[in-house]
Formats: C-alpha cells, sequence, structure tokens
C-alpha cells in the first residue's frame, strides 16, 4: 500500500488516468481549490475593512504554506472529515493554526458549504477549461472530416440494417454538430461563489453581506450568484446535464467508430499506436480501444448525473446527504467528460478512412437497391454538409 493509502488513479477508469483533467480533479487540486477559497473569502473582507488587511494578508500567507507542504497530510485529513462530515471543519482547524494571531479572522462569516461549494465551483471552471480545449480539437477534425469526405458515398444504415446511400462527410459532419452543441452547452454553464453563512442569511456580515458578493466572486473569477444557493443546487444540476451532454455526445461517435471498425465493415480505423489495441489472448487483434474507454464514459457519466440532479430536492436551509452524495459522482462527471474529450480528440485527428472499403459495400446495396428498383442516390448529403460547416464557422443558418 502507498504513503497516500492508495490514491484513486485511475486504475479501473483508464478514460481519464494520466489526463490534464486527471491533474485538475485530484484531492491535491480540490485542497488547494478549498484553500482559495478561503483566501479569496478574507481578501474580499478586507476590501470591505471586515477583516484586517494584515489578517487577510497572513491567511494567504499561511494558506500558501500549506499548500507547497510536501508533508501535508490529505489522506488525514480525509479521515478527520469523518468527525464533521466533511474536509472543511478539520482544513479550517489547520489554516488557523497556521496563521497564528490571524486565524481568528479565518473563515469569518462563512460555513463549510460556502467553502466546499466555492472549491467545487472553482474545480469545475478549471476542468471546464480542459475539455473545452480538448473539444474544440475534436471540433476541428471533425470540420476536416466533414470537408474532406463531403461526396464520399458510402452505405446509410439504420436499425443495424444497410438502408440507402449517404456520405461519410455527412457522417462526420453529424458527429460535429452533436459535439458542437454539447461544447456550447457546457460553456454556457455559470458557475457561482457560495457565500450564505450558517443558514443562507449572510448574517456574519452584518450592513455589508450584499457588498461581499460581487467582490467575493470577483476574487475567486467566478459568477456572482442572486442567492446563496445551499439548497438551491442548480449550478450543480446544470453542470451535469451538460456533462452528461458532452460524454453522449462523445459516445455518439465512438460507438459509430466501433462499428465502421468491425472486420466485416472496416470502413475506419482508430489511429494506429505502438501496443495500441492488442488482445491478452488474441495477437491478430487491433481492438478500437480509444472509442471503447469514450463509449464507457459516455454510458457511466448519465447515471452519475442522475444522482446529482436528485439533490434537487433539497430540504430546507442545509441538505442533509444530498450535498454529500454530490461530491464525488461530481469529480466522476468532470474526470469523465474531460478523459472523453482528450480520447475523443486524439481519435478524431487520427481517424484512418477507407473509401474504397466504403465503395466496396455500398455496391451490395446498391444491387440489392437495384432488384427493387430503386435508385435514391445521396440525395442532398454533400448540401447538408455544407450547412453543417457553415453553421460550426458561425456563419448562416
Amino acid at each position: 500500500m502507498s504513503s497516500d493509502g492508495g490514491a484513486d488513479r485511475g486504475l479501473l477508469s483508464p478514460v481519464w488516468a494520466g489526463t490534464e483533467v486527471a491533474a485538475v480533479t485530484a484531492d491535491d487540486a480540490w485542497l488547494r481549490a478549498m484553500l482559495e477559497a478561503e483566501v479569496c473569502l478574507a481578501r474580499a473582507q478586507a476590501r470591505l475593512g471586515v477583516v484586517p488587511e494584515r489578517a487577510a494578508a497572513a491567511i494567504a500567507e499561511a494558506a500558501g504554506a500549506l499548500r507547497g507542504e510536501d508533508r501535508y497530510d490529505a489522506a488525514g485529513l480525509a479521515r478527520r472529515a469523518r468527525d464533521a462530515g466533511n474536509p472543511v471543519v478539520p482544513l479550517v482547524e489547520d489554516l488557523r493554526a497556521a496563521a497564528g494571531e490571524a486565524g481568528s479572522w479565518v473563515h469569518h462569516g462563512a460555513t463549510s458549504q460556502d467553502i466546499l461549494d466555492t472549491a467545487a465551483m472553482l474545480v469545475a471552471a478549471r476542468a471546464r477549461e480542459t475539455i473545452l480545449h480538448d473539444l474544440d480539437r475534436v471540433l476541428a477534425a471533425l470540420a476536416r472530416l466533414a470537408g474532406e469526405h463531403r461526396d464520399t458515398p458510402m452505405a446509410g444504415r439504420t436499425l443495424g440494417q444497410q438502408a440507402v446511400p449517404t456520405t461519410f462527410g455527412l457522417k462526420a459532419a453529424g458527429w460535429l454538430a452533436g459535439c458542437r452543441d454539447a461544447r456550447d452547452r457546457l460553456a454556457a454553464v455559470r458557475l457561482p461563489v457560495q457565500l450564505g453563512g450558517a443558514a443562507g442569511t449572510m448574517a456574519g456580515y452584518g450592513e455589508r453581506a450584499l457588498d461581499l458578493l460581487p467582490l467575493f466572486a470577483a476574487e475567486t473569477g467566478l459568477a456572482e450568484p442572486v442567492l446563496p444557493w445551499h439548497a438551491l443546487r442548480t449550478p450543480v444540476t446544470d453542470l451535469a446535464c451538460a456533462l452528461a451532454a458532452v460524454t453522449g455526445a462523445l459516445g455518439k461517435l465512438a460507438t459509430d467508430v466501433i462499428l465502421l471498425a468491425q472486420s466485416e465493415v472496416g470502413e475506419v480505423a482508430e489511429p494506429a499506436a505502438p501496443g495500441r489495441g492488442g488482445s491478452s489472448a488474441m495477437a491478430h487483434k487491433r481492438n478500437p480501444v480509444l472509442a471503447t474507454m469514450i463509449r464507457s464514459a459516455a454510458l457511466q457519466a448519465p447515471a452519475l448525473a442522475q444522482i446529482l440532479l436528485a439533490s434537487r430536492v433539497a430540504e430546507h436551509e442545509r441538505p442533509a446527504g444530498s450535498w454529500h452524495a454530490e461530491w464525488q459522482p461530481l469529480r466522476e462527471c468532470l474526470r469523465l467528460a474531460g478523459g472523453a474529450a482528450e480520447t475523443a480528440a486524439e481519435l478524431a485527428e487520427g481517424l484512418e478512412v477507407f473509401p474504397e472499403r466504403m465503395r466496396h459495400n455500398l455496391d451490395h446495396l446498391l444491387a440489392v437497391l437495384a432488384e427493387h428498383g430503386e435508385d435514391p442516390g445521396i440525395g442532398a448529403a454533400p448540401a447538408l454538409v455544407d450547412r453543417a460547416l457553415q453553421h460550426h464557422q458561425g456563419k448562416a443558418p
């Protein structure tokens, strides 16, 4: 057993193991975000004169020391969190001790949920940045595929059977449109700070309470909420839905690639890499492992998002259990979406397309259609590709 208590590094979730999103959602990242929330709160209060400026500076220095201390016991902090039900309480104890005389100003007027929710939004904002970056890579690659194969004919398939002709460009354009919609939805989610105090009244800040909200938001770089959202979980549920939409759009791409790469179809192949796609039992196989990992994320995320959606029924001013149930599913949704996006970027950028194989399979379909006196052609497929590319480029329609 490692000294970190066997920290989760993605052994059973290879879709995000070793990716950028894994780093920005790790325990250390959450710990840094909670300390950052405390520092930003103290700085915002100092700007209002609620906390002495020297105290705010001392709190920032103490938090920096904790963040930079290699021996800081995150595993021990997690165990101590069992006494309070959340990690903020023991963290505040440590920060107060580290801040010395300024310790009495640590966490002034706040409650644990203020800090943990704000930290969650900070982590989400950083994870979203990496996800959007990789989604932009996916979109660029899919737009290129759609344009290059605008007129490449292939068999369209409905209910798993060959149907009528289409083009590979239109299939790629469909992937593009779905991923673009999901990307825009994720980018539009508001990620606000949380600040309500003991029961959401901000009583600890007196007459300056409402003045503090925009300052706290500015210090963190997050949005300013209309109200404290301790039991109004819209930010979390909106984020959950957007992350599930991202994995779903990428899962559509992955599922199609898996089917098109089947031995009997052979119309596309994943980008080749040494050791990738091998089987422990069948040396001849080249498994579509990138698409498989993406699809695994797409199948998991909706179930995890459902846990987050259930938090909308939070009771009174502070939910017991439903808030606590959000933390791990939220992190896993971020990880799955981020891992799927990074993996999909590699898949889309290196996807091998075999027009000759598409033509071979299509010839069989055309022969069947001819027997029935049908010749539908590819219809408006090329024009639809143009339409999708125009939309992607921000042009009409």
